[in-house]
């Protein structure tokens, strides 16, 4: 890999000139929870002993670390997007950093060099905290704003898989609705906006919004200040640091906390608005409307009662601030909503008094959607990165807007910084929502968002070309909005993926994984369509058939121990191994994607054949087109080059033998020659300046695309037989 990777325009450059291709992986999903003790998010014994934790051994062991990234080197990727969490580091309390992990961590960062792997660190989250019902922050941040997470399933101020009842049971994907419930409500929209909108909100003589991302950045700070100390893992392995991954605005911007806000499309379970999510915290009973997800959105199903008979999701008036050694203001009354207090309501006759209260800033602007992203998300931003950049000076910093948003208008101003990349995220939300993949119908999601339809309905696609191709429209449509709003810089989707239990867990029963391939070479097809560097979602080295990812019921690792694939003949692959120093010299010889073929079969990948693609490395010149045809087995490159080839520094791509056997492998090019080392799967190509064009057909080796089920046989696979009779 590249010693220092430099940004010239939407590219990525190595040391030579050569355009640089990120094709990387999310580290791991197992890092949203700790090991010690080990709780998964269905566990519930010892959850609220929430400062006496330890994530040391997060993504996976030291031990265990070769066999993993060279795991991850055999699929082909050279970047990994390396996920810790706020709680990681300083969940014993403000100021406390765990300095055995941060240890830990720089190990397994220095074995990631050892692979050749191009590392940039992102601060994870999801709905604020575990909990709140997803990772992050540590505990003692919702103690800080008055809340109180025991209570929040009674209130329903949080939907929260380790005090589920029976956490088998847990809705799919409804953790994500969170965002819309009172804890992540008050959580962001205090850490973003605090000042505006409880300026009583007073910890240690600083306002609530001010504590918090003060202790946020001050961690992330730390652990790059210890990192640079460790002197060898700046710009090689570590090339960047991420904002803060999907930051959310809580209700800033909302024009009325009475109705559900248009733009929000995610309505799964009860679906309260944000005054009713008052109320319920604050122990009233409402009647709320639920809904449920299906082929073509959220539809309603009725209304559900929540009565959380007088119990508060606020800390109790006799609540021992003292635990965690910082002083409330006397003005910050507990026991009380932190709305109530500012005049929102009224919590004696529970009259709503200032529906719009979070639509005016106090000096009387306007606040909406992109208000938030370009003043309180990019003010956030802009204090992340210049501490970050501090500390690491050739930082490449990876610039996350929330997700799905019109990215900040920050073109020509000093946050936009020549080493920033635009890093949004994207995923098929239908897919992912109902965990079945429709080759059949899809939606453009973006084009419904940007307003481009009168009706949703005009935004189905019909078929899975149209379908492929919408998601690839997407793709490109966000690049382009990232370029128009932030200027010209490389555009990396930091998350991209797939649900691997679909259609009620069928492959796992069946080892038939004809959806999951299909569905993780659409979102491929999308990216190459899309010229679009990324990092998939997700490899979680715990995965198992019945948690999944072990988080929330999400189940998009593309590896699991428990997973076989049929046609395998390769012995099982334990753990307790060690990968061989001729086999690590191999993977490290030369800057290439190499790999070793002793692993080529595979073993518990889940749909390999989709996500183990060939890709351009190098390019000597600039992409104008790049993909590969998963049903022809083809992979074509054209490029156009300002001078030939420098005989040290070719084209280089990664081509899996798995798809190419070098005896069976036919490859044309336009012009020039070329090497293809199958031991290392690199194909090396030396070519002249102008437009080059190389074309590699390589060998299907089972049928893999089930181009005969029809409609119904696709109904039955998805829904059961009862789906075949109701159509029938």
């Amino acid at each position: 890999m590249p010693t220092f990777l430099n940004i010239e325009g939407p590219h990525f450059k190595d040391q030579h000139g050569r355009q640089v291709t990120l094709r990387g992986i999310n580290v791991a999903g197992d890092t949203k929870f700790p090991t010690s003790p080990h709780q998964p998010s269905h566990v519930f014994e010892g959850f609220f002993d929430g400062d006496n934790v330890s994530f040391v051994g997060r993504p996976f062991s030291l031990a265990h670390a070769d066999i993993h990234f060279q795991r991850l080197r055999n699929f082909g990727y050279n970047t990994i997007r390396y996920l810790f969490t706020w709680e990681a580091i300083e969940a014993k309390g403000p100021g406390k950093y765990d300095e055995e992990w941060i240890e830990s961590t720089i190990n397994i960062l220095r074995k990631a060099k050892e692979y050749n792997f191009m590392v940039f660190m992102d601060p994870h989250q999801d709905v604020w905290s575990r909990f709140s019902g997803g990772s992050g922050a540590p505990m003692w941040t919702l103690y800080a704003m008055g809340l109180n997470p025991q209570t929040f399933n009674a209130t329903e101020a949080a939907m929260v898989h380790n005090t589920y009842p029976e956490p088998e049971k847990f809705p799919k994907m409804i953790w994500s609705t969170n965002y819309r419930r009172m804890a992540n409500q008050v959580a962001w929209t205090l850490f973003f906006a605090g000042r505006d909108f409880a300026p009583k909100a007073i910890i240690d003589g600083k306002n609530i919004q001010d504590y918090l991302q003060e202790h946020f950045i001050n961690a992330c700070a730390h652990l790059a200040t210890r990192i640079h100390e460790a002197g060898d893992l700046e710009d090689f392995p570590i090339i960047g640091w991420e904002s803060l991954n999907e930051p959310n605005r809580g209700v800033i911007g909302y024009a009325a906390i009475d109705v559900i806000p248009p733009e929000q499309k995610l309505q799964k379970g009860t679906s309260p608005t944000a005054w009713q999510a008052i109320l319920t915290g604050s122990g009233r009973a409402c009647e709320i409307d639920t809904w449920d997800f299906g082929g073509t959105g959220p539809f309603k199903t009725g209304k559900a009662l929540v009565d959380p008979k007088g119990v508060q999701c606020w800390l109790p008036t006799d609540y021992d601030d003292s635990r965690y050694g910082w002083m409330r203001d006397p003005g910050w009354k507990l026991g009380e909503c932190i709305w109530a207090q500012h005049g929102v309501w009224d919590p004696v006759t529970d009259t709503l008094l200032k529906t719009d209260y979070f639509s005016k800033a106090p000096d009387g602007r306007h606040i909406d959607v992109p208000t938030f992203t370009n003043l309180y998300f990019i003010n956030h931003y802009s204090a992340y990165s210049k501490r970050i950049r501090s500390i690491h000076k050739n930082v490449i910093l990876f610039c996350q807007p929330p997700v799905l948003e019109i990215p900040p208008d920050i073109k020509g101003t000093e946050h936009a910084h020549e080493r920033m990349v635009y890093a949004p995220h994207y995923y098929d939300g239908i897919t992912l929502m109902t965990k079945s993949w429709n080759r059949l119908w899809n939606i453009d999601v973006l084009g419904v968002l940007r307003g481009r339809y009168l009706t949703p309905a005009f935004a189905i696609k019909i078929g899975e070309t149209a379908i492929r191709n919408c998601l690839r429209d997407q793709l490109l449509a966000m690049k382009k909005e990232g370029i128009d709003n932030m200027g010209v810089t490389p555009c990396v989707f930091t998350e991209i993926g797939i649900p691997y239990d679909m259609d009620d867990k069928y492959a796992y029963k069946t080892g038939d994984f004809i959806s999951q391939i299909r569905a993780m070479d659409a979102n491929h097809y999308a990216l190459e369509g899309g010229h679009a560097d990324f990092t998939l979602w997700v490899y979680t080295a715990s995965n198992n058939h019945i948690w999944g990812d072990n988080w929330n019921g999400e189940d998009l690792s593309i590896h699991s121990a428990e997973d076989r694939d049929p046609n395998s003949t390769a012995s099982d692959f334990k753990l307790s191994g060690e990968v061989d120093r001729k086999s690590l010299k191999r993977v490290v010889t030369r800057n290439t994607m190499s790999t070793d073929i002793s692993q080529t079969d595979f073993q518990a990948s889940r749909a390999y054949e989709a996500f183990v693609r060939p890709s351009t490395v190098y390019t000597k010149g600039i992409i104008i087109e790049s993909g590969f045809d998963l049903a022809n087995v083809t992979f074509k490159l054209k490029l156009a080059a300002d001078k030939a080839t420098d005989e040290a520094w070719p084209t280089e791509m990664f081509m899996p033998p798995f798809h190419f056997p070098k005896a069976e492998t036919e490859i044309e090019v336009s012009g020039g020659k070329w090497e293809y080392d199958d031991e290392r799967s690199v194909l090396r190509w030396w070519h002249m300046e102008g437009e080059q064009e190389i074309k590699v057909k390589g060998v299907g080796r089972r049928k893999i695309w089930g181009e005969n089920e029809g409609y119904l046989e696709m109904v039955t696979r998805n829904y059961g037989s009862w789906g075949q009779c109701s159509i029938m």
